[in-house]
């Protein structure tokens, strides 16, 4: 069964636990920072190539594109999750994963009510917002690279009000990982999970940081060029590619586990 199959099933509790490979940190040509090339087809492609089941689009501050990249994995065993990657006001950056676009536009909505500045792209670079087609839509003009003007906290509670999961991003990083920035996770900051980047990986993260066992741990590529799709992955064992199963294995529940 194709993982596009897998969660359209409506099976419950009789359906088996299946194995699904996942990236649920990619960006688009929308992040500034990303190259040009990475346009929903050429994304989709190479998700394929690497035998990915689920992939996330999370750009910086911003959802547009992640439509896209939806529609162009239409048909193929591909599941693209909407997301985004936001950026507090004490510059920690925090994943945002969606099952359903309407929670992430209604995201969107927030985070750009709270986001101040406009980009220069001779500065900051091209914020291109590209449709299923590969065809240029349009460009964001929003500075996306700024950080918000909502805490860590609050963003956490806007994403579970939205039926979202939220991800401390690259914790193992200086530049915005919750760590580098903070020093430390408050208790107040409930997230699904921890992400580290695929040069610490898991089994290094959980000899590096032993105080935060009680967190479960992914793998990412956070990739902004074309080439580093599927170079940081996360093989989570569930029944169906949802953010229902999702937070069940992040948990460990039922069943439901995160290969470490």
């Amino acid at each position: 069964m194709l993982p596009s199959e897998k969660y359209q099933t409506g099976l419950q509790s009789a359906e088996p636990i299946r194995h699904f490979r996942c990236d649920l940190h990619v960006h688009t040509c929308l992040s500034p920072c990303a190259e040009l090339d990475m346009y929903p087809q050429a994304i989709v492609e190479k998700a394929l190539a690497e035998k990915i089941d689920i992939l996330a689009i999370c750009d910086h501050n911003s959802s547009e594109n992640a439509e896209f990249v939806i529609q162009a994995a239409k048909g193929k065993p591909l599941l693209v999750m909407p997301g985004m990657e936001i950026t507090s006001s004490e510059e920690v950056h925090v994943l945002a994963v969606f099952h359903l676009l309407t929670d992430l536009k209604n995201m969107q909505k927030i985070i750009y009510k709270h986001l101040a500045g406009m980009n220069r792209e001779e500065i900051f670079g091209c914020q291109a917002i590209v449709n299923a087609d590969d065809q240029v839509e349009g460009f964001n003009d929003h500075f996306l690279l700024g950080a918000t003007s909502l805490s860590l906290t609050e963003i956490i509670e806007h994403i579970h009000r939205n039926n979202g999961l939220a991800i401390a991003a690259h914790i193992d990083r200086e530049s915005f990982g919750v760590l580098g920035q903070l020093g430390f996770i408050d208790p107040n900051c409930h997230f699904d999970a921890l992400e580290v980047s695929r040069a610490t990986g898991i089994s290094k993260a959980r000899l590096k940081y032993p105080e935060l066992s009680n967190y479960q741990f992914l793998e990412s590529s956070d990739a902004h060029f074309i080439r580093d799709i599927g170079r940081g992955v996360t093989d989570v064992f569930m029944q169906k590619a949802t953010i229902e199963e999702l937070k069940m294995a992040f948990q460990g529940h039922d069943g439901r586990y995160v290969r470490e």
